[in-house]
């Protein structure tokens, strides 16, 4: 497709005032911002459209309505200078505004402006054209009446049948138009939405993200889940997971605009939602980790290499035990009481692993990032030999598990000895049982089983082409050069 990125919804006016607090007020306990500086930037649906802008890779329309008043003037002149083209519906009420006072990089306070949404005006035929060319539409819904005004609605609600659209959505706001290709709500969006459903686990959060696809009628929901990334349900299997990599000390204000627009952007490109959402969760964890929206008009190098969802290959910070120490029933059961008795999240992979590739380390460390401690179910050399044939496998099992138990983010080892992994996941009964997957969500046998206990089955992507298969065949292809 090679229309333009439309982005339809509400825009604010972002105001940071940066400074120093090294004191008290004399006269309060409360800290002294001295000489603020003040940074202005595009918020809501100007933020998605001026971080999808600076990609460079199409062009990007908004459509929303500004104020006529000094803060609508000042939105008309960043997002002419971040590269928007705006379609501006007119708003009679004054511009919103939020205000976030700061010292160091850190929000001491926010005051926001603006009151009441005024009434927005009708979309025209230039409005119209741009939705006609799009190539991809992001409904961008701060709750203040763009995506709820009847005129856009409508066309709104012809877009799906033509391109993929993408809606944010708001508390405050309407609801999707019918046949969105992905419905992004975050966590705490999703469990406003369906009251019903108690807890934060996957499971929990799984259940509700099914909900909202059938009353929506989305094509996909992808549940954004802050520094532990996104799920994704798109039918009737399990949700696939997109783990995001932390950013500590990050500023995560914009990271769901930054989320949204790379996902319309993918989509608009081709990409299917799963290879959309796994993008998407890595360009806003580097979006964060390179100072959030404080940062939106400065280089955008740092948030272009996250769409490349490679895996550095460094292991997370935290202490290990020595590989030996980690293996085995009485090793597993330790971990998982320990993490049970202060309420944490048991998470468990299984697999093979002949020989261990940077796929393998992509999908334990986004595994181990879904809870407090990792197990990994390991395939006999029986069992092994039962799947994949007499040839294999090439490393035997106390090898294995030797140089899956050294890595960081694995806290136990467990051998068994059957095809499946079901008897030896009712023995520890995780509380998240992970899969990786080629972007395929298809259903898992394990799925019921976790079920039966509250569980969730969960799959986490594929890294491109890395397999022990692909390994055996180049192996065996410079051996006969």
């Amino acid at each position: 497709m090679s229309g333009p990125l439309v982005v339809v919804g509400d825009t604010l006016l972002d105001r940071d005032l940066d400074g120093r607090a090294e004191r008290l007020a004399p006269d309060a306990p409360v800290p002294v911002v001295d000489e603020p500086e003040e940074r202005c930037r595009p918020g809501g649906a100007g933020l998605a459209a001026a971080l999808a802008a600076r990609d460079g890779r199409r062009e990007v329309v908004l459509i929303t309505a500004l104020a006529d008043d000094p803060a609508g003037r000042e939105l008309a002149k960043l997002l002419a200078g971040a590269g928007v083209r705006v379609v501006d519906l007119g708003l009679s009420g004054p511009t919103p505004e939020k205000i976030r006072v700061r010292a160091e990089g850190r929000s001491l306070l926010r005051m926001d402006r603006g009151g009441e949404p005024g009434a927005v005006g009708a979309l025209g035929a230039d409005g119209l054209r741009a939705l006609a060319r799009a190539g991809a539409v992001l409904v961008a819904d701060y709750g203040r009446g763009v995506a709820a005004q009847p005129s856009v609605r409508e066309a709104l609600r012809r877009a799906p049948s033509r391109v993929p659209v993408v809606w944010d959505p708001h508390p405050r706001g309407a609801t999707p138009v019918a046949g969105v290709r992905l419905a992004t709500p975050n966590r705490a969006e999703a469990a406003r939405l369906v009251p019903g459903v108690r807890g934060e686990s996957l499971a929990a959060v799984a259940t509700r993200a099914r909900a909202v696809l059938e009353r929506w009628k989305a094509a996909g929901v992808a549940v954004t889940l802050g520094a532990r990334g996104a799920l994704l349900l798109g039918g009737p299997g399990p949700p696939l997971i997109a783990p995001a990599r932390p950013a500590p000390g990050g500023d995560p204000c914009g990271a769901g605009d930054s989320f949204a627009a790379t996902a319309a952007m993918l989509l608009a490109d081709g990409a299917v939602p799963s290879e959309a959402v796994v993008g998407a969760v890595a360009a806003a964890s580097a979006f964060v980790a390179a100072g959030g929206a404080a940062s939106w008009n400065q280089r955008a190098d740092a948030v272009r290499a996250g769409a490349d969802h490679r895996v550095d290959g460094q292991p997370a910070a935290r202490t290990h035990e020595v590989a030996a120490d980690a293996i085995g029933w009485e090793r597993a059961e330790a971990v998982l009481a320990a993490v049970r008795a202060r309420n944490g999240t048991v998470v468990a992979t299984g697999g093979c692993f002949d020989l261990v590739h940077a796929g393998h380390v992509a999908t334990l460390r986004g595994a181990r990032e879904l809870g407090d401690c990792l197990v990994v179910y390991l395939n006999s050399d029986a069992s092994v030999r039962r799947l994949k044939g007499p040839d294999r496998p090439l490393v035997g099992q106390a090898d294995r598990a030797s140089v899956i138990a050294s890595l960081a983010c694995v806290d136990a080892v467990v051998v068994f000895d059957e095809a499946t992994p079901e008897a030896a996941l009712d023995r520890l009964r995780p509380d998240v049982f992970v899969k990786g997957g080629d972007r395929a969500l298809s259903d898992l046998p394990e799925a019921a089983l976790l079920a039966s206990w509250g569980g969730q089955a969960v799959i986490l992507p594929y890294l491109p082409d890395r397999s022990t298969t692909r390994l055996m065949k180049e192996v065996a292809r410079r051996a006969n050069h």
